[in-house]
């Protein structure tokens, strides 16, 4: 890190990626190994920022039953009927540990309008429609009104979304930090990689350690 690339946290907002049903549970149609197991430690940062009052963004998808807003790569299953993060479904929600009330559930209609839905003090959900949550949406015009320079990326399946999000967060000049316990499918090469363009990597513990000083 150096003086450009290092987190302010006192502007940070901490982001989840994709930890829904459909990718986390046991038989779910793209059960994404290791996602269950990173859940806890994403329990302990979002209690943190809940406690701040420090924003709080989860990144979601949403796949149409036709397939229409799916990547080309997923767009036939879909279209022959499997159901994935469908809108409105139990299998498109955040996982239960997640929610800062049990009770919440995802509003489809406005979130695949483009708008974010509220979910608490200073907590949001939004939707992405490709790998990537800048990629046609509202989340950097979204970050610029709330002040934030910094995000914190937990979540699940980094060689997917979680990467793609990151480097179109440094392409924006984010200063930015991964979870490495916190995000499921993370690998060597992919730190390296990702710390070559000014990622923090730590530990939640070492999170919340710096955290705690902010």
């Amino acid at each position: 890190m150096n003086k450009h690339t290092e987190p302010h946290f006192e502007r940070s907002a901490l982001i989840t990626i994709d930890t829904q049903n459909d990718f986390t549970l046991d038989n779910a149609p793209v059960y994404v190994s290791g996602t269950k197991e990173v859940i806890p430690n994403m329990v302990r940062l979002l209690a943190i920022y809940r406690t701040h009052q420090w924003p709080i963004i989860h990144v979601v998808r949403l796949y149409l039953s036709d397939g229409s807003n799916a990547e080309l790569c997923r767009r036939e299953v879909i279209e022959t009927g499997t159901q994935i993060v469908a809108p409105e479904s139990d299998g498109a929600e955040l996982v239960q540990e997640l929610k800062p009330d049990k009770a919440v559930r995802l509003n489809s209609s406005e979130l695949l309008s483009g708008n974010f839905q509220t979910i608490g003090l200073n907590e949001f959900i939004m939707y992405k429609s490709r790998w990537g949550a800048f990629y046609q949406t509202g989340l950097e015009t979204f970050l610029s009104e709330l002040n934030i320079n910094t995000l914190i990326f937990t979540g699940c399946n980094f060689p997917n979304c979680p990467r793609s999000s990151i480097y179109e967060a440094s392409e924006r000049d984010y200063r930015i930090v991964l979870v490495k316990d916190a995000m499921s499918k993370l690998y060597k090469e992919g730190e390296s990689e990702i710390r070559n363009i000014g990622v923090a990597l730590l530990t939640t513990k070492q999170l919340e350690q710096n955290l705690s000083n902010s």
